[in-house]
């Protein structure tokens, strides 16, 4: 087998998986037309037809499937033997692949890599911007960052953030219109802000708790918004009343952009964790960045 075999099965791999030559050639770095002329190759060198193309998907074939079967193990195989002779290397090297949220990465993971990536010049990290659960193996990434304890069973969870609080805003023109709530469930008269995730696709359940009485409230209004950016200036200029960290809003609320309502109803809990699957094989270069994340507070 030469360069070019491994090289076209890898990315059949990529395409079987992902399901999609746009997703693929993104995460190869290639184009579709250069990938698609790959699997082209490899079809007539196997004399097989791999891949089920329409106008909206692909997916493999029987022999395709086959093919994923013998593939990924060997593949998977070869990484982590790949892995295995970098740790031989002296200095952390090589790139890390995290997802994570805006907020952790500019708070968190921002601060950690000003300080680590000027001393280790071989270490490469890739940051995924996305609010929403990411199954980090599927999708290949080493590492995620999301808020709570509340992780799959084969994942290991580290601390890497201070305890955090969620804070309920509206602005004063909204309050001009309407009461402010005093419970969770006065939400069902506001016009309230959602947030859909982009992995599921759901919509966010605001999360209370009054003295350890927990309460999952649905809301309704006029705007829905994927992402988190958009939130905060949608909540400025009246459109409804908004949930999110109190960090994010903190300065709004002091110079009274923004009011903060059922403050009672939101306390702290522990923070943003790091987490990843406990059969990885740790690097030196990610066992060093989990060390500069990890919170040392008390």
């Amino acid at each position: 087998m030469n360069r070019t075999d491994l090289a076209d099965l890898s990315a059949f791999l990529m395409v079987a998986e992902q399901r999609s030559f746009t997703k693929a050639a993104a995460q190869l770095g290639i184009s579709q037309s250069a990938l698609s002329h790959a699997m082209r190759r490899l079809e007539e060198r196997m004399g097989v037809l791999l891949l089920t193309r329409t106008t909206r998907s692909v997916s493999p074939t029987d022999a395709g499937d086959k093919l994923v079967e013998i593939v990924r193990p060997a593949l998977d195989q070869i990484d982590a033997g790949v892995t295995k002779i970098g740790l031989l290397r002296d200095k952390p090297a090589g790139t890390i692949r995290i997802t994570t949220s805006d907020h952790a990465a500019r708070s968190l993971l921002l601060p950690a890599l000003e300080k680590l990536l000027p001393d280790y010049p071989d270490l490469n990290v890739e940051v995924s911007i996305n609010g929403g659960f990411v199954d980090i193996v599927e999708e290949r990434f080493d590492a995620g960052i999301r808020l709570g304890e509340a992780i799959d069973r084969d994942m290991i969870a580290v601390r890497i953030g201070p305890p955090v609080r969620m804070a309920c805003v509206g602005s004063p023109a909204y309050f001009e219109r309407r009461p402010a709530p005093l419970t969770p469930h006065d939400l069902a008269d506001h016009n309230c802000i959602n947030i859909r995730f982009t992995s599921a696709g759901g919509l966010y359940s605001w999360e209370f708790e009054n003295d350890q009485r927990a309460m999952n409230v649905r809301v309704g209004g006029q705007v829905t918004i994927t992402g988190s950016s958009f939130v905060v200036p949608a909540v400025e200029v009246g459109l409804g009343l908004a949930i999110t960290i109190d960090d994010v809003v903190k300065e709004s609320i002091a110079n009274g952009t923004l009011i903060r309502v059922l403050e009672d109803w939101c306390p702290p809990f522990e923070g943003y964790h790091l987490y990843y699957p406990s059969r990885r094989q740790t690097s030196p270069a990610f066992a060093l960045l989990v060390d500069t994340l990890r919170y040392k507070g008390g």
